[in-house]
Parts: structure tokens; C-alpha cells; sequence
């Protein structure tokens, strides 16, 4: 029988910060919470164990000396009263299955942990502990404000009716946020909004549901019809409000829809604002349509790269930030790797290309960090098109020459297969040139197109192959690159002013 009190918490990771970030996560005396201690591996976990005897354990499952499992499968055997919650970077759920059979309660991957998740699975876990709670679940609820507190937290709903009906004698509720753009006027943010709430909600009655250091939540109860003013007011006042943005949900009818319309409604418009920094009052439904999915592809867009087609995948990639600038469903943490990612990608394949990628190692470096502190999608934005500015500086300021280094090889190729099928295109992609710049250069040094610098050296050949007159002439058509013996001749005198019978007929006199 586990005697009652608060529930105690031990702690078993080898990363500090990680173990710092959970004790941080969770107001623990204020949820009925104790943590006892923290471990750096199993061995350690199992002497604490013995001395404080925790109630849950939350273990990674990689650590030194005695792994997670390990430490699960002893707990279950000597403890087998205690849960056990399992953290993991693995997102692969038979890796983790052994855990599972050994009665573990719940399962958390680090990149999603967070404060709700945890304190989930804690409770979770609470429920299976036998004769154990943490007072609010079967207590008789006397204010409103443990009511509140009671549905936040995810208990069980009980018949609290009469006391509903006393503090909210309307029909209708919604939620509403307020968060300070700037963190560091809070409190002073905070001493305002307090002093102005009641004019600003005169009519309606609200509580706060969430005791927040930087932003504030409160359920607002209305009849059905008072809704559409409650809008109105609000925008107005966000429209005043320069330092501070305002949240509003939908409207629901009963108070069990708490906890639901608080994570589905919002906590995501707080995950929105940071797609929207200009806007200070955001509600779901008037948030823009999400456009079509973009068709930018990665490899396609390396393709081009490597071709040295730097306008076509430069203008692809503008695209592409810009739509997944407007994708503001898509988690903070995940816009910044992909933003990340294409920084990667291309610095991979400048250095690939054979660029001098010297100055910039160190700016890429500061570029993932500023993108990773970045507070809103325009700054993260800006960071990115600043990079590739640099990019696209490099990339001129070293083209020309590399260039001159590549291109002699590349007559020299010509040189050696002008007896072949050759195209622009071909010899672009054979040397990683771009056909634009290649076409621009031979225009340019040559004062002809690359179809005539060509034809000039075919018939430079053919004019050799003439002089020994026991070649024929279709003969040499062929040797020389043209499977058509009459557009040979054609070109030949175009280029000559004879035909090659009357050539040979000269050399040979």
C-alpha cells in the first residue's frame, strides 16, 4: 500500500541539460509532484531507489554502466509497485518493446518532450499507482479556480454542476490569450493588463486557467450570442495594443471542453505567432488558407546546382522559403531545420564544385545560429536570403575564374571528339557548366555561336583529310562528324567558298 502525500519523482538521464529541462518543465509542488533526486546512469538510480523509494522513475533508455532497460527490468523485479516513464531520442517503437513488457507506463521522445507531454504521462502513470492521488481527483471541489485547475490538469470530470452554474451562468465559453511581444516588459506588460481586463471585458465573467510567467489565459463564459461582440472588442483593443497579441478561440458550451479547446485551440494559435509578427490578434478562422503543396524538390534543385544553372535553382529556392514561410502549421523547431538543411546542402556542393569556401565556414556557422534564436519566420527568412546573397557573391566573384581553368580542358575535348555527336548540352553537363553561360562564352571569346566554333573545326579537319587523295570525300564527311555527306559539302563551301572536290582539286595541283 503506497501511503498518501505527494507523489515523488526520480530523475535518471546522462545528459544535464536534459534532466535540467524536465525539472524545469513542470511545477511539481503546485501539480502534487516531489522530485527526490536525480541519476546519471542505472546504477545510480537503483541506490537512490533503495534509500528515497520514488513512486515514478523517468529514465532515458542510452546511458553509461546500466542502460534504461536494464534499470526498468530491476525496478519491476525488486519495485515492481514503482512506473517507470521511458525517454528516448529512438523513434523505432521495437527498439523500446522490451520495455513495454516489463510494464513500463509511458513513453516520451526527447524532441517532443515538453512540459504538457510530461506532466501526461505523469499523471498517467499517478493512475495506476493503487490507493494513490493527488488530492484534487476525488476531493470535493469547493471554488471555481480549483475546478479550473481540476479540468487543466486532465482529472477524471466529476459532477460539479451546481458549482459551474453559480460562476458561469451563461451557456457559452472561449478562451482567451494575451502574450507580451517583448520579454523583457512582462511585468510591467502584465500590471497593465491586469488594470485594464475588467473594462475591457465589462459584461462578461472570466477566470484565469493557467498561472503563466509570459503570457496569460483565461475562460471567458457569454451566451452564444455575445460572441461575435466579444470578437469586435478584442480586435479593437489588439489594434491599440502595439506591445502585446491577442488570442481568442472558439466558443463551447461546456466545461468538461476545457482542457481540449485549450490545447487545440490556444496553445496551437501560440505556435502560429510565429508565422504572423505584424499581426496582434489571431483567432483560427481567420487565419489565410494554407496554399497548395510546393513542388520543390531537394535532389532536383541539387541537380540544377551541379549544372551550374544557378538562376533556374536559385529562383526554385526563393520559391519554395517563401511557401514554406507561409506554412505556419508546421512546428518552429522543423522550419528551422529544413532553413538549416538548404544552408548545409549548398555549402556541401560549393565545396564539391571546387569553390573556395574558406571565408565562409565560419558564417555558416553563425547563420544556423541566428536561424536557431530567431523569434519569428521574418527573421528567419531575412537570415536565410542574407546567406544566399553571399552565396551568390561567391559564386560571381569566383566563376570566371574557374571558368578559365576548366574551359581549355573542355576544347581540348572538343578537340579530341569533334568526330562525334556533340551538343551544347552535352558538353554543359560533362564539364558542370551552365548552357547559358557556356553559349554567352564562346559568343564571347569567339565572336561565333558553339555550333559554327564547332563546324570551324570539323572542316579544319577535313581539310587535312582532303589533301591525301585516296580518301573519298563522303569518306571524310563521316571522319570528320557528319553522317550527312551533302549538308557536308554544304557547310564546307559556306565556310571555304569552294566545294571539297574544288578544295582538293587546289591542294593537290
Amino acid at each position: 500500500m503506497i501511503e498518501q502525500g505527494r507523489c515523488k519523482v526520480l530523475i535518471v538521464d546522462d545528459e544535464v541539460l536534459i534532466r535540467q529541462g524536465i525539472k524545469h518543465y513542470v511545477n511539481w509542488e503546485e501539480e502534487g509532484f516531489t522530485m527526490i533526486g536525480e541519476a546519471s546512469n542505472g546504477e545510480e538510480a537503483l541506490a537512490i531507489i533503495e534509500k528515497e523509494n520514488p513512486h515514478i522513475v523517468i529514465t532515458d533508455i542510452v546511458m553509461p554502466i546500466m542502460d534504461g532497460i536494464e534499470l526498468t527490468k530491476k525496478v519491476k523485479e525488486e519495485y515492481p509497485e514503482i512506473e517507470v516513464i521511458i525517454l528516448s531520442s529512438f523513434s523505432d517503437f521495437d527498439y523500446v518493446r522490451s520495455t513495454f513488457q516489463s510494464g513500463v507506463a509511458d513513453y516520451i521522445l526527447k524532441p517532443k518532450l515538453e512540459g504538457s507531454e510530461l506532466l501526461k504521462a505523469l499523471k498517467q502513470a499517478l493512475h495506476r499507482l493503487p490507493n494513490f492521488d493527488l488530492g484534487l481527483s476525488k476531493q470535493s471541489l469547493t471554488t471555481m479556480e480549483e475546478w479550473i485547475r481540476h479540468l487543466m490538469a486532465g482529472y477524471e470530470p466529476v459532477n460539479q454542476k451546481q458549482l459551474e452554474y453559480e460562476s458561469f451562468p451563461k451557456s457559452h465559453f472561449c478562451l482567451m490569450g494575451i502574450d507580451p511581444k517583448l520579454e523583457q516588459d512582462t511585468q510591467k506588460m502584465k500590471k497593465h493588463i491586469l488594470e485594464q481586463l475588467p473594462s475591457i471585458l465589462e459584461g462578461f465573467i472570466y477566470y484565469p486557467i493557467l498561472l503563466e510567467d509570459c503570457s496569460f489565459s483565461y475562460i471567458i463564459n457569454m451566451d452564444k450570442g455575445e460572441f461575435s461582440s466579444l470578437v469586435t472588442t478584442i480586435k479593437e483593443v489588439a489594434r491599440r495594443s502595439a506591445q502585446t497579441i491577442w488570442l481568442l478561440g472558439e466558443p463551447f458550451e461546456d466545461m468538461i471542453q476545457l482542457q481540449k479547446h485549450y490545447e487545440d485551440g490556444l496553445k496551437r494559435l501560440r505556435d502560429y505567432q510565429f508565422y504572423f509578427p505584424n499581426r496582434n490578434f489571431l483567432m483560427l478562422k481567420e487565419l489565410p488558407r494554407l496554399t497548395e503543396e510546393s513542388s520543390f524538390e531537394l535532389n532536383h534543385f541539387i541537380d540544377v546546382f551541379k549544372r551550374r544553372d544557378f538562376d533556374k535553382a536559385f529562383e526554385d529556392l526563393n520559391q519554395y522559403i517563401e511557401y514554406m514561410a507561409q506554412q505556419y502549421t508546421v512546428k518552429e523547431h522543423e522550419l528551422k531545420a529544413i532553413f538549416g538543411n538548404i544552408i548545409f546542402n549548398i555549402t556541401i556542393l560549393l565545396e564539391g564544385m571546387k569553390f573556395d569556401m574558406n571565408e565562409m565556414q565560419q558564417d555558416r556557422y553563425q547563420y544556423f545560429a541566428m536561424i536557431n534564436e530567431a523569434d519569428n519566420v521574418e527573421r528567419v527568412k531575412g537570415y536565410l536570403y542574407s546567406f544566399l546573397e553571399e552565396v551568390q557573391d561567391l559564386i560571381s566573384s569566383q566563376m570566371n575564374d574557374q571558368s578559365q581553368s576548366n574551359m581549355p580542358q573542355l576544347l581540348s575535348y572538343i578537340d579530341q571528339h569533334y568526330n562525334e555527336p556533340i551538343s551544347l548540352a552535352d558538353l554543359a553537363e560533362h564539364f558542370h557548366f551552365n548552357p547559358s553561360y557556356l553559349s554567352t562564352y564562346f559568343s564571347q571569346h569567339y565572336g561565333i555561336g558553339f555550333n559554327e566554333y564547332l563546324n570551324q573545326i570539323r572542316i579544319e579537319k577535313a581539310k587535312s583529310y582532303l589533301e591525301n587523295k585516296h580518301v573519298s570525300i563522303s569518306e571524310i564527311s563521316g571522319y570528320v562528324g557528319y553522317s550527312d555527306h551533302s549538308y557536308f559539302c554544304k557547310v564546307f563551301k559556306k565556310m571555304t567558298g569552294m566545294s571539297p572536290s574544288k578544295y582538293r582539286k587546289s591542294r593537290l595541283v
